[in-house]
């Protein structure tokens, strides 16, 4: 069995160099000083001694022991979390098909006449949480652990043994998300925490499949946030704003969740960074927020409905376009175009305005922007805040779909 190949990026590592300093030594001869003969002293340690240092040792342990129930204590609740939100990891088995050519060499299924090809079915390994949508059960995964797999060769086990059958599947390429639909109502979900409220340094865990070791767990920090553009796979994920973490994860873990210390998602795992291409500590992960928003509409819709604002940030955004040097440091996004008809043209926004929140997030370059309205949904008006004029205004903008290019 072949585990999933998480997205790997490649990263430039220095050389380690060894240097070794010469040092100049001048060897001097000596004799070892043996015992006179003659008798040799022996010591003898009294009984008393020996049972003083017993009773030292004894303390010692005792000190030792006393210290270590306050970690017995903390680890004892990261155990209690793990006990609770196991039942809600699932087992992904995938069997795929690959093509492999007259030189052995396994690429993706392509229309090629240069050499004779062969079909050959690989069987790979990944991570889902089972999740509530509306009152029935689905797993969130990624799509790159089920795709290009039939529907009749996913297997999905908890971690009770319990073999679950997927009766449909949703896929979205540009977030890599994936739902299945379980057919089931009465299976342990996870419970889900606002991903905007993560912060750098929190504890974390991780749980999935590692090298098909299913329902295994690692542990670490949120090492950074909003990570994006990142060089991914096929490069089909145009919707980044990954968190970053150090808790291990390896091919296997992919679509499994990233959970903190109250037993909430709060993110999928998705993607490392590695030159093995194993864990070397920098792994990413969907924010929860963005895989069950893409998860509601794929269930709904069947795809992935993309918002649209109507305005062209300015790329090049700089402390000029902020105000006065010396101002804070850039952020927000600079609005050198308005669409015409475009729903930031009808809630009044003007070239020159600075977004700097929208939806109540704050918005850090033009990136960014487009992030966040392609992945914001249109049920109710969106609370803007731009700077105009050194002034801070709010305005409301009812998103649309975005339109379709003939």
């Amino acid at each position: 069995m072949r585990v999933d190949s998480l997205w790997t990026l490649s990263i430039a590592v220095p050389a380690l160099v060894s240097f070794t300093a010469g040092l100049a030594s001048t060897t001097i001869a000596q004799t070892p000083a043996f015992p006179a003969r003659g008798n040799v002293p022996v010591t003898i340690r009294r009984a008393e001694d020996v049972s003083s240092s017993v009773r030292s040792r004894d303390e010692q342990y005792a000190q030792i022991a006393q210290e270590v129930e306050l970690l017995e204590r903390q680890n004892s609740l990261l155990k209690k979390v793990v006990r609770l939100v196991s039942p809600t990891v699932v087992h992904i088995e995938a069997i795929k098909e690959e093509v492999v050519n007259e030189r052995g060499t396994a690429t993706a299924r392509v229309e090629s006449r240069s050499y004779k090809q062969e079909v050959r079915k690989v069987e790979e390994a990944g991570s889902g949480v089972i999740v509530l949508l509306g009152n029935a059960n689905y797993v969130i995964t990624n799509r790159h652990v089920i795709h290009d797999a039939a529907l009749s060769s996913l297997k999905i086990e908890t971690s009770e043994g319990v073999v679950l059958k997927p009766v449909r599947v949703w896929e979205d390429p540009s977030t890599d998300v994936a739902v299945i639909d379980i057919g089931r109502t009465n299976l342990p979900t996870a419970r889900v925490a606002d991903s905007r409220l993560v912060e750098m340094g929190d504890y974390v865990f991780a749980m999935g499949s590692p090298f098909g070791l299913n329902h295994s767990v690692s542990y670490g920090i949120v090492s950074a946030k909003g990570r994006r553009n990142l060089e991914l796979g096929s490069k089909a994920i145009v919707y980044q704003d990954f968190i970053q973490t150090d808790a291990a994860i390896n091919p296997g873990n992919s679509g499994g969740p990233l959970m903190n210390l109250r037993g909430e998602v709060i993110g999928i795992n998705t993607a490392i960074a590695s030159n093995s291409g194993g864990n070397e500590g920098i792994g990413f992960s969907i924010p929860i927020n963005v895989a069950v928003m893409v998860a509601k509409q794929l269930v709904e819709r069947g795809e992935l409905q993309r918002s649209y604002l109507g305005v062209s940030v300015e790329r090049a955004f700089n402390t000029s376009s902020q105000g006065p040097e010396g101002d804070v440091r850039p952020q927000g996004a600079f609005v050198k175009v308005i669409k015409p008809n475009s729903p930031a043209e009808i809630a009044g926004l003007r070239h020159g305005d600075v977004i700097l929140q929208f939806d109540g997030t704050s918005v850090e370059n033009d990136d960014h922007l487009v992030q966040l309205v392609g992945l914001t949904t249109m049920e109710h008006p969106i609370e803007v805040i731009v700077q105009r004029d050194s002034k801070q205004i709010r305005i409301e903008v009812a998103l649309v779909p975005i339109p379709t290019v003939h």
